[in-house]
């Protein structure tokens, strides 16, 4: 593998981890970047909502640009995760059970 894959794929996995802890954060209601963008709209309970589907939205992407530049991102979640990742669709199911099988709750209080 050259330098640059390396490059490439460490930048994605950083990316893809990020991406990762922002959705874990946006599921459990606590604090993300999208709240400085749009600090008015704390107030409202859809918000909560919202911020759930643009953290999901850009996990997607992230892990989609994974597959197809071949990085391997299926080792950072756990098979339930990819299940939903691969299904695409944020469901009450993701919303619901997304840390029922994995330990990483720990990332989402950074």
């Amino acid at each position: 593998m050259g330098e640059e894959n390396v490059v490439n794929h460490e930048f994605f996995i950083s990316k893809l981890s990020d991406a990762k802890v922002t959705f874990e954060r946006a599921l459990d209601c606590k604090h993300t970047e999208f709240d400085d963008l749009y600090p008015y709209m704390l107030e409202h309970p859809q918000f909560f909502w919202y911020k759930r589907y643009v953290a999901w939205s850009q996990l997607l992407t992230i892990a989609g640009l994974c597959e197809e530049l071949s990085v391997p991102w299926k080792d950072q979640f756990s098979p339930q995760q990819v299940g939903y990742l691969q299904q695409r669709v944020m469901s009450a199911k993701v919303l619901d059970f997304w840390f029922e099988t994995n330990d990483s709750r720990e990332h989402a209080q950074r």
